[in-house]
């Protein structure tokens, strides 16, 4: 690319954030946003308080709070492993949703397949 180019693109960008800006300005929310910070500023002056002390007065123990919200994880599942004593098959899961596992059950009977449950 040439410097023209390069310059011309870079005016074009400069052009844009101005035209940004001036949009940004006229706005209500951002006027109130602006109005709050200067008074809030000058309230935390006013008092000689820092923004530190301030979160602190409000928020106490946040680290209670990071670990409230959280999600509690689940235990681990534990790996089963049946043998079917028949075919000398072995089925290794987690969870009772596997499909040889559940061929089995239906064939023998879940009381009889859970007996396969190896330790």
């Amino acid at each position: 690319m040439s410097r023209l180019a390069e310059y011309r693109a870079a005016e074009k960008a400069l052009q844009e954030q101005l035209a940004q800006l001036e949009a940004m300005k006229n706005d209500a929310g951002l006027k109130k946003e602006i109005e709050f910070e200067q008074k809030l500023q000058a309230l935390m002056k006013s008092y000689g308080k820092g923004l530190r002390e301030i979160v602190a007065i409000l928020d106490p123990n946040p680290s209670a709070a990071k670990h409230s919200a959280a999600p509690k994880q689940r235990k681990a599942r534990v790996l089963k492993v049946y043998k079917n004593p028949h075919t000398g098959e072995l089925i290794e899961t987690k969870g009772g949703n596997h499909r040889g596992l559940k061929a089995w059950k239906e064939q023998y009977g879940a009381a009889t397949v859970e007996t396969w449950l190896r330790a």
